[in-house]
């Protein structure tokens, strides 16, 4: 686990170790253990490391093939390394180091860009082909590893792990791409492959990128997950199928040359991740969660039974303490705007399990992959009254229930409305936060002026048409996990734990899983109220029914009462007295907004949250 940062001609100077020092220390919390840098009048490229496999000074980066003509700067871990490496030392390869780095050079330097398929791993590198003069850049399938690239025309090209490093280059203007702005308070997270920053973009997982001096970026898909080919398995050996790689890629996940322990939420996910993990028989596990105060957002004794169970080496912290000071360091991490709130616990859980241990096993992707979400089950009844009911009955439902106080009228008023939209629009709305009619009431009138007619929804609708056709549940899940996952979950799980120098690896995410996942037919993963069920059925031949079966809770944090407590101070600051704040929002509207809250009479904690998020990210990446 490691930073990585590079840049071309144009900026090589004729001291490039000032600037690529510059670059790197931008990134220190990255790769704490060690430093190297490479550069060659056409080319510069800086690592940061995180010592994981093979603590050597011969791991260091970056690294040059045998012959001299490759270098790459790589980040994240190649769980197949092992494997691959073998395969090539049969074909006549000799290594100096121990490293899954190495073995990715070499196979690169026998496969070209062939070797992306034969990797299982989390990854994003960057290799130097010293005699075609191109750059050759990659990101994984799922997008665990974070890649960023600047383009500004004429050879002006940079990349790195996070965006704080290309903005250290001289000449790199901090532009805003306004349309970002309605996508981050629409998503809370500014979707690939844009950045909220012109000419900054990241690659999207599945992809590579090819640039020399003479041509632009090149960008092409190298993966996608299918859903065609379905399986006509019995669910019972399906069961048997997903144990199995379960098994394997949780067994791959606890290689390594530091210590190793796991995030304990008490859920299914992570639970099951640690039950594979004993299973493993490599000693005892360690674990940490996170509580809260808030008995309603607080799972640290669900977490605690499953310590008990498996008698792990509990660690547990509650969040109590200190949030201001935490929230206002939470921008410093992400270079852009984000606004998922769990980014809170998970900034603590990773700061805690770097106590104890230098990688930690995570259960992230199994509600993507095997449909656990609450907003699935409600999907699918907006989608069959979709298709049974007429639109003249939802009309009316929908006008009859418009503003109700009753929790059962507000839902079934909900429900009817979503059901009147496109498939891929209800969707969007219901992964999105700030209601469509809210959005220009909130936007500055500068920034409506250049804004036009942008339509946030267009990320949804891309990839919801890619298997349209397909059902409604493939639709969903295809979408999220091209969307949400990466752009939402694996930020935050990269930036809260790299800013804590921790490695997380997460064995639902192994693509064996995903793909597996995509062949199985919808109602193994969820029918009615029943969802994972295939997940569950696996796991309760090593879970307790209690976990099994509990109720999806979700890392969530009590923004509701911290902005009428714990938070008011700062955002009312941050908020309603910023002047630089007014150039992209209403500052009106969030007044009024603040003032409903704080009288009790809507809660709009997740929508000041964003706002929060913004000012303090504008504070920080752009001062006056």
């Amino acid at each position: 686990m490691c930073g990585i940062a590079g840049y071309t001609r144009c900026w090589v100077a004729e001291h490039p170790e000032k600037l690529l020092d510059v670059m790197g220390k931008a990134m220190l919390h990255r790769g704490p253990d060690a430093s190297g840098v490479y550069h060659n009048g056409i080319i510069a490229l800086v690592h940061r490391r995180l010592s994981i496999i093979d603590l050597s000074a011969q791991g260091n980066q970056p690294m040059v093939s045998r012959d001299g003509r490759y270098v790459i700067v790589f980040n994240g871990e190649i769980y197949n390394f092992v494997e691959l490496k073998k395969s090539l030392e049969e074909a006549g390869t000799i290594f100096r180091t121990k490293t899954d780095t190495e073995v990715l050079l070499e196979l690169f330097a026998v496969d070209g860009v062939a070797c992306l398929n034969k990797l299982n791993g989390m990854f994003a590198f960057a290799i130097w082909d010293n005699l075609e003069k191109n750059l050759f850049m990659a990101r994984d399938r799922i997008g665990k590893k974070p890649l960023y690239y600047y383009d500004g025309g004429a050879g002006r090209f940079a990349f790195a792990s996070e965006i704080k490093p290309i903005l250290a280059l001289p000449g790199i203007q901090r532009d805003i791409d306004t349309t970002s702005i309605c996508d981050f308070l629409k998503y809370h997270y500014v979707p690939t492959p844009k950045t909220i920053f012109k000419n900054i973009y990241k690659l999207p997982p599945g992809h590579y990128l090819t640039v020399s001096e003479n041509t632009s970026p090149e960008v092409h898909e190298y993966w996608d997950v299918h859903f065609s080919g379905q399986s006509t398995a019995s669910l019972e050996d399906s069961i048997e199928t997903l144990l199995h790689l379960m098994q394997d890629s949780t067994q791959l996940r606890m290689i390594a040359d530091v210590p190793l322990g796991a995030f304990l939420s008490g859920g299914i996910d992570s639970s099951a991740v640690v039950a594979l993990m004993s299973a493993a028989g490599q000693g005892r596990v360690r674990t940490c969660s996170i509580g809260f105060e808030d008995k309603q957002h607080d799972e640290s004794p669900y977490a605690r039974n499953v310590a008990q169970l498996f008698d792990t080496e509990h660690h547990e912290y509650q969040v109590k303490n200190n949030i201001e000071t935490t929230v206002q360091l939470l921008p410093r991490f992400f270079d852009e705007p984000f606004a998922d709130s769990s980014a809170v616990p998970t900034y603590h859980v990773s700061r805690l399990a770097r106590q104890a241990v230098t990688v930690a096993l995570a259960g992230d992707g199994g509600d993507e992959i095997f449909a656990g979400y609450g907003k699935y089950a409600v999907e699918l009844k907006e989608n069959l009254a979709r298709q049974y009911l007429p639109r003249f009955i939802l009309r009316l439902i929908s006008t009859v229930c418009q503003g109700a106080q009753l929790p059962l009228a507000r839902k079934a008023g909900s429900l009817s409305s979503s059901a009147l939209l496109d498939p891929a629009r209800a969707f969007y709305r219901s992964n999105t936060w700030t209601e469509d009619a809210m959005l220009p009431l909130l936007l500055s009138e500068g920034v409506k002026k250049t804004v036009g007619g942008y339509d946030p929804s267009q990320h949804t609708k891309r990839y919801w048409d890619k298997v349209r056709g397909a059902d409604h549940v493939t639709c969903m899940l295809y979408t999220d996990l091209k969307t949400y996952l990466p752009d939402d979950i694996l930020v935050k799980v990269d930036r809260m734990s790299m800013a804590n120098s921790l490695e997380v690896r997460a064995p639902f995410l192994d693509y064996r899983i995903i793909e597996f996942a995509a062949t199985l037919p919808s109602h193994f993963k969820i029918k009615g109220n029943s969802q994972k069920i295939i997940l569950k059925k696996a796991f309760e031949r090593l879970l307790p029914q209690n976990i099994v079966n509990r109720s999806k809770h979700g890392f969530t944090v009590p923004l509701d009462s911290w902005f009428r407590a714990e938070l008011k101070t700062t955002a009312e600051r941050q908020l309603l007295q910023s002047k630089a704040l007014a150039e992209y929002f209403n500052i009106d509207q969030i007044r009024t907004l603040w003032e409903q809250h704080q009288q009790g009479k809507c809660n709009h904690g997740i929508t000041l949250w964003g706002l929060l998020m913004f000012a303090l990210w504008q504070q920080e990446y752009l001062p006056q």
